[in-house]
């Protein structure tokens, strides 16, 4: 029995040696990630920093890892609002993105990654109020209105203005990177981070403001398209009554030509028939005869006339109507009774 309970104890107390011992190991190792940069503290105050990734040791119970990111880091600073240059306010929301550089620093100042991203957006925050005081709208957008040569705003098919690009809004980042910078690198101590980009999501008018800003706009839209319409039916009054001077003197012109066409055609007629008359009389009269006939014949008017009438003759004896058409003197007689 005394043996038995010599060896229970014995494996007891080898038990709470293996637990303390995994205890005291546990205590004493921590891995480094690549992601991470760790620093070890003792009582608060640092004992070493270690950035390369791997097992490492420290004391066990008394000594703290605290774990950075190495990686970039996010601030979304809250919309905020800006006045521009005009005393135009602005909303803008801007984020930016850090770097830990230093653990120690950030450790014994900063402490929290938290804590810096609220620190951060203050002095973000500070430094573009300071950049945009001095900008106005166009130049915090990155763009103007394209302007004609008379000063009026160039728009598009559906009215609106026409902006171009600037490089203005690139400027006005570069300008509050480096006065962050400045102001970062002017704390003492340092908080051991480095600023590496700010950028804006957005730009636009304060809720309470905007639906002026939109009856605005709305009343710019309807002075442009009434001005448009008016330019438009003048240019149409213009148009047309260059159309109906033109189709006048066109009409003009063809009414001209035609009149003298229409006489050098009678001209030429009368010329043919007074050249035909001469070559041929005789045939002249019994072809005005053949057409008074064709006339009078299917024509339901009923003639009562004499049998010596000048018209019959060339049914009564075709072969002396050719010594009637002339006169004694050798002239012309219309066989019709018509001269």
């Amino acid at each position: 029995m005394n043996n038995k309970g010599v060896s229970m104890r014995n494996l007891v107390i080898a038990g709470v040696i293996v637990v303390l011992a995994l205890i005291v190991i546990s205590q004493s190792l921590f891995v480094v990630q690549e992601t991470e940069q760790v620093v070890v503290t003792r009582f608060g105050d640092v004992q070493s920093v270690h950035t390369s990734p791997g097992l490492n040791i420290k004391a066990p119970f008394v000594d703290t890892v605290t774990s950075y990111d190495r990686r970039l880091l996010r601030i979304d600073a809250p919309p905020s609002q800006f006045l521009d240059k005009d005393i135009n306010i602005l909303e803008i929301d801007v984020y930016g993105r850090f770097r830990i550089n230093d653990p120690r620093a950030f450790l014994q100042t900063l402490t929290t990654e938290e804590n810096a991203r609220s620190i951060l957006a203050q002095r973000i925050n500070s430094s573009l109020r300071a950049e945009v005081a001095e900008r106005n709208r166009e130049e915090i957008i990155g763009g103007n209105v394209e302007l004609n040569e008379s000063g009026e705003p160039v728009t598009d098919e559906e009215g609106n203005s026409r902006v171009l690009p600037t490089n203005s809004r690139t400027e006005l980042l570069e300008d509050v990177i480096s006065a962050v910078q400045v102001n970062l690198a002017q704390e003492d101590p340092s908080f051991g981070v480095e600023m590496i980009d700010i950028r804006i999501k957005r730009a636009d008018f304060p809720q309470e403001v905007a639906g002026r800003i939109f009856e605005r706009m709305r009343s710019d839209r309807e002075k442009i398209s009434r001005r448009l319409r008016a330019e438009g039916e003048e240019e149409a009054r213009t148009r047309r009554a260059r159309a109906d001077r033109d189709v006048e003197v066109i009409l003009a012109a063809a009414d001209r030509d035609a009149d003298r066409l229409r006489g050098d055609g009678e001209a030429q007629a009368i010329s043919i028939l007074a050249e035909s008359l001469n070559k041929d009389p005789d045939f002249f009269s019994f072809r005005r005869s053949l057409d008074a006939y064709t006339e009078f014949l299917n024509s339901r008017t009923t003639l009562i006339l004499s049998t010596d009438a000048p018209i019959f003759k060339y049914l009564q004896s075709p072969g002396e109507g050719s010594s009637q058409t002339t006169d004694g003197n050798g002239g012309f007689t219309d066989p019709l009774g018509l001269q």
